[in-house]
């Protein structure tokens, strides 16, 4: 690829290296430069322009980006559409994401131009969540350069695992001793019913029993034949060896002892062993706090189908220094000032306009029209936000606003209302930025009466959002038509509020800031349809179609 300072009567088909405000248009980082954009920079008095252009071999970025994501993507890992030169992974379940760091600084290695950042080793993630994005520096890369990368991506197993979490049933036993309080008792099983929970699993009711050997070992074995996948023991007293009476207890239930403490603080006395086959933990004293410790990261890889034996272990030692974490501060913290509470995380807000009167379907109320199941148009369109990452979810209301909020109940949502609704949409979108809380970056604004568009497309546009690549605006399009939700940076809540009439505005925002517009191409055209008359209800699928409608 050659990068230079080109003279117009030169520059034909390389890629513009910077966005440029001409007179007629905005040419925006990335256009291929044709004929018109020659002109337009002509005429806008340049003379030159820095770009690039490439040579035989050359891979586009896109192109480039895609490539490199096919070879490192795994079972249950989704690939986003490649958009400057970056395709970004999302899980597809739940589980625990499990990084080789040598494979990945070895892709990474091969030359500056490809790069690929995940979460670290072992993190928990949700589906949706974005695990990994990869990003192509320049325009373009050699292709012997790319195919490097892709050998080092497919030699073995991937660089990069998604491990789902199984639906275990667990079980757990508590021994007793004179004078323990059933507040120590009670805040273990509400610790531990709240780990096994986040994880997906389920509790067997737990069982009670006497602090001895002989105890423990045969409320283990009726934990197993009430069909326990997993097995706790929490002692009346902390473990101190593995011939104390919480291992010597799944000893003499048949179990054996695989290890006994850990390289993490606090978890250091936690016992792993195994009954027929099963995991059994002897837990340390920790595990009536509900702060992170080692108890999590062992439950974690047990939950994901991962081994938890002596190298495991050893390998946690490596940040397994959770003391002197946030998590759980050092008791010398107590003494000294408190840090400031951490600002909450940054999110990206969703505001439905659900506040207008539907004069067009009178006498019916398009948002409240019930499709054949019964569900109104807008619990459909509020249930597919809430399947995306889009939180919190804000509606606002106006006419009718009590029915609304009835065919909504149960779901978490805010409402908030729109005093002068009727005077145009613009109101209604004026309350609902104005809510919009401060820790929401952005905020995609979605119509009530949209109930085609579904939580995968806004996932989309809110994967478009970075400020650090200038993408502030994200629109839908679909066959070259700007369509709806629309995602707006923070950056624009003012511009936002400063709007009047039917919001219309909007789009000369859009016009006016092109070079921060990200367009994200749809193949279909539910971007483009509202349901606002009785008509346009016969073309929804039959499904969603209310119940006297063909």
């Amino acid at each position: 690829m050659i990068f230079a300072s080109f003279p117009l009567d030169e520059a034909t088909g390389a890629v513009l290296a910077h966005s440029h405000r001409t007179p007629e248009r905005v040419l925006k980082k990335g256009t291929i430069l044709d004929e018109a954009a020659i002109t337009a920079l002509r005429t806008a008095g340049r003379a030159e322009v820095i770009a690039a252009r490439f040579e035989p071999g050359d891979i586009a970025e896109n192109d480039a980006a895609a490539r490199l994501a096919a070879a490192v993507i795994g079972p249950r890992i989704s690939a986003g559409r490649a958009g400057t030169g970056r395709v970004n992974l999302h899980a597809d379940a739940a589980g625990l994401l499990i990084v080789d760091s040598a494979r990945l600084r070895r892709i990474n290695g091969v030359d500056e131009s490809l790069t690929i950042a995940t979460l670290p080793d072992s993190a928990v993630v949700a589906p949706g969540d974005m695990l990994a994005t990869i990003k192509i520096i320049p325009f373009a890369v050699p292709g012997p350069v790319l195919a490097r990368a892709e050998t080092l991506a497919r030699d073995g197993a991937a660089p990069f695992t998604l491990h789902p979490f199984r639906r275990l049933t667990v079980g757990l036993v508590l021994s007793e001793l004179p004078g323990l309080k059933e507040s120590v008792l009670a805040g273990t099983i509400e610790a531990t019913e709240a780990r096994i929970h986040a994880l997906g699993g389920r509790m067997l009711p737990s069982r009670r029993c006497a602090h001895t050997t002989e105890a423990i070992a045969a409320a283990l074995r009726e934990m197993l034949e009430e069909g326990a996948d997993m097995l706790l023991v929490a002692g009346a007293s902390a473990t101190v060896d593995r011939r104390d009476v919480g291992p010597s207890g799944v000893v003499a239930a048949g179990g054996q002892i695989v290890h006994f403490g850990m390289p993490v603080d606090p978890g250091n006395l936690i016992c792993t062993c195994e009954i027929d086959g099963k995991p059994a933990l002897v837990l340390p004293g920790c595990a009536r706090s509900p702060k992170l410790n080692g108890i999590d990261w062992v439950l974690r890889r047990l939950f994901a189908g991962l081994p938890v034996d002596s190298a495991a272990l050893a390998a946690m030692g490596v940040g397994g220094l959770l003391k002197d974490t946030d998590a759980r501060p050092l008791p010398r913290a107590r003494a000294a000032p408190r840090p400031a509470a951490p600002a909450a995380k940054p999110t990206i807000a969703a505001v439905v306009l659900a506040a207008g009167k539907s004069t067009r379907m009178a006498p019916w109320n398009k948002l409240l029209v019930p499709d054949r199941a019964g569900k109104p148009m807008i619990a459909r369109v509020v249930d597919n936000i809430l399947s995306s990452a889009a939180r919190p979810i804000i509606v606002v209301t106006g006419h009718r606003a009590d029915d609304i909020k009835a065919a909504l109940a149960g779901r978490p949502v805010t409402f908030v209302p729109s005093p002068n609704y009727d005077a145009g949409l613009s109101e209604s979108l004026k309350s609902g930025i104005a809510a919009v809380p401060p820790e929401a970056r952005a905020a995609i604004v979605c119509l009530g009466d949209m109930p085609l568009v579904t939580g995968r497309l806004i996932d989309r546009l809110l994967a478009a959002h970075d400020t650090d690549e200038g993408r502030l605006i994200a629109v839908p399009t679909h066959q070259g038509a700007i369509g709806n939700p629309i995602l707006w940076d923070r950056k624009f809540f003012p511009d936002l509020l400063a709007m009047t009439g039917d919001g219309g505005g909007g789009r000369r925002i859009i016009r006016d800031h092109a070079e921060v517009v990200t367009e994200i191409d749809v193949n279909d055209d539910a971007v483009l349809r509202d349901f606002d008359t009785r008509e346009s209800l016969e073309t929804l699928p039959p499904r969603l179609r209310p119940a006297d409608v063909a």
